[in-house]
């Protein structure tokens, strides 16, 4: 590992807007904040990983992956982040190095080549060249290549050092937007600003959830000028820096360009959520009240507080037949990251008890809120195992899984509803009118009637002195024809 990415590392885990963060030990805060990974355990995605997630939602932006065909080869698509125009990003784009690419040292000139021809075919906004373990082992210099291209295309070429031996998929997440910070923001400018303009960071419109959140913020005259990540376009993340007000939606590993937006720029932040009703309604008071506080007008308050009280007796109102079908349910809740403590507090304004949350890849932070919000730690677990999760559901003491598509199986195994809230869903739970879809999915969920039947023994599996002894007389079922012969 070059002594440069070395030095990033370490700042990454240097985080001043994070109070857990301060609170550390030096050597505490070089472990990161996420679980240190076990070797040749599976880990949940490196720090490749991480840097894709945050980034590829960026949607007119090629994302070519500097590495052999098996580390981004044939892929297409991303983790379900919608777009409202470019199609570019779902494209995975490869400099696909062989073995003697690697042994004759042509790494560097495919990876020329190959910024070349995705431009010349797909005209990008920019190109984003990711290094991989091997393309970092054999010490190609990626951020030269990207400058010698950038210089003879005329087109921007973002180098993301993120090897994903480095450490995490969070840590990846960090050095991901790191490298917006650096090559990135600030390098274009708005052809207008308005004193209603903010960044979003961290919503990465899953399943089209920022567009349940859009419409209010039009409503408010609120222009999102900056993205990170959900719907962006690259011109989006270069101005920026222009944005009056920036919001940081759930999202930890994200706080060091918000923070650093401050710094330079001298546009406050804050974290907020938009699930659930009171975090929305509390997103939106914070964001308007901030706007104020720097030049927007007044009675943007004002204005703020009548759009609230329309949506939430609205959604109020809609919800109220619902309510009761899933009022009281027991939900066990698995999950990871901002979602251990945002959709909890979602939940429990519907009067769903949460009887547990997993704490994969939560971290310190995100341990303290789960607290704040259910009031004890006694519901919160590192980890499950399958054989676990699957006791706990077959012993009732949850009426409903929610987490990602990994654990479906051992829910329908245990002949219990699985709701699926992790990135891949193909629902968006956001804002107010998420809240109410979210609602739906689990009244649909513990409520269909193929469960009843699902749960009670099969006809095989009954004992003789249940059977009853009366044939079976098809002309007796109501709507039957007499004969197979009538059909």
């Amino acid at each position: 590992m070059s002594e440069a990415l070395k030095q990033k590392i370490q700042t990454a885990f240097v985080e001043p807007g994070c109070a857990t963060n301060v609170a550390k030990s030096e050597s505490e805060r070089k472990k990161g904040c996420a679980k240190q990974l076990t070797p040749g355990a599976a880990a949940g995605g490196c720090a490749f990983d991480g840097a894709m997630i945050a980034l590829q939602p960026i949607t007119d932006v090629a994302h070519l992956v500097h590495a052999p065909l098996a580390c981004w080869g044939n892929g297409w698509d991303n983790r379900g982040s919608a777009s409202s125009g470019s199609e570019l990003y779902r494209k995975g784009f490869t400099t696909d190095l062989s073995e003697l690419d690697i042994v004759m040292g042509n790494g560097e000139k495919k990876l020329f080549r190959a910024i070349r021809e995705v431009i010349a075919q797909e005209s990008p906004a920019a190109v984003f060249v990711y290094s991989t373990c091997v393309t970092a082992l054999i010490g190609d210099d990626i951020g030269a290549v990207c400058k010698a291209a950038a210089e003879r295309f005329g087109r921007p070429v973002i180098p993301v050092n993120v090897p994903g031996y480095v450490g995490s998929k969070n840590l990846g997440n960090k050095l991901g937007v790191d490298a917006l910070v650096e090559h990135v923001v600030g390098t274009m400018e708005p052809a207008t600003v308005t004193p209603l303009d903010v960044n979003i960071i961290g919503d990465f419109n899953l399943s089209g959830e920022l567009w349940q959140v859009k419409p209010l913020l039009d409503r408010l005259g609120i222009r999102i000028l900056g993205s990170i990540s959900g719907d962006a376009r690259y011109a989006q993340v270069a101005m920026m820096h222009r944005a009056r007000v920036t919001m940081l939606v759930c999202s930890h590993a994200f706080m060091a360009i918000a923070r650093k937006l401050e710094e330079r720029h001298g546009i406050p932040w804050f974290e907020g959520s938009f699930y659930g009703i009171s975090d929305t309604s509390a997103a939106l008071r914070t964001m308007c009240r901030l706007l104020v506080e720097r030049g927007a007008p007044a009675d943007l308050l004002d204005r703020c507080d009548a759009l609230i009280a329309e949506e939430e007796a609205r959604t109020r109102a809609e919800l109220a037949p619902l309510r009761p079908k899933v009022e009281g349910r027991r939900v066990l809740l698995y999950t990871g990251g901002h979602k251990t403590w945002s959709v909890v507090s979602a939940l429990q304004e519907l009067g769903v008890e949460v009887v547990g949350t997993s704490m994969r890849k939560a971290t310190d932070g995100d341990r303290e809120r789960v607290t704040d919000i259910m009031g004890t730690d006694a519901h919160m677990y590192e980890n499950m195992a399958p054989k676990e999760m699957y006791k706990m559901l077959r012993e009732a003491r949850a009426d409903v899984l929610m987490s990602g598509g990994r654990s479906q199986f051992v829910a329908l195994k245990a002949r219990v509803p699985w709701i699926d809230v992790n990135q891949e869903k193909h629902e968006p739970y956001a804002g107010y009118v998420g809240m109410v879809e979210l609602v739906r999915a689990i009244d649909r969920a513990v409520n269909n009637p193929m469960w009843a039947d699902l749960r009670s023994p099969a006809p095989w599996e009954m004992s003789a002195c249940d059977a009853t002894d009366e044939p079976f007389v098809l002309s007796a079922v109501p709507g039957s024809k007499a004969d197979f012969e009538d059909c």
